[in-house]
């Protein structure tokens, strides 16, 4: 696995720890983990989305999903039973895995449920009424019926 440093960009980026941390979190990915578990996001309305892993084999105590600063880790470990079967073929992959889906501000995760093998995580984007869009009126002002009272000349 190839590393990079990125401390000279670093010295550049002030104020933006954050997209310095992104970098950092993107470089320590596994290119080999890249691929499993295939998963899909999907959006259902202008603020709800849903993510869903295909983890057949995985039940609810083999999974955890957690959200720390700003990410959203879904990983999940089977013991190994390997000892009690034996197999001929072996297709359905078994093996740990985690994967990290970085969130947008103000999305949080609402749910997550298991349903035959799928893993569904739904998320919605609650924005603050700060930063809502909000209309402004525009009053017409008319200057019929207005007396200029007194005007004086600058010297």
């Amino acid at each position: 696995m190839q590393s990079f440093d990125f401390t000279p960009l670093y010295r550049t980026l002030v104020g933006f720890d954050r997209v310095a941390d992104m970098i950092d979190e993107a470089a320590k990915i596994d290119p080999a983990s890249q691929g499993y578990p295939p998963y899909n996001i999907e959006q259902f309305a202008e603020d709800a989305y849903r993510i869903e892993l295909a983890i057949a084999g995985f039940g609810e105590d083999d999974l955890n999903i957690e959200v720390r600063e700003g990410v959203l880790i879904v990983s999940g470990s089977k013991a190994s039973t390997e000892d009690e079967r034996q197999f001929l073929h072996r297709g359905i992959a078994e093996r740990a895995f985690e994967r990290r889906f970085q969130l947008a501000d103000y999305v949080i995760v609402q749910s997550a449920a298991l349903e035959n093998g799928l893993l569904r995580i739904d998320l919605k984007r609650e924005l603050p009424e700060a930063m809502k869009p909000r209309t402004i009126k525009i009053d017409q002002v008319s200057n019929r019926g207005r007396k200029l009272v007194a005007s004086k000349k600058p010297h």
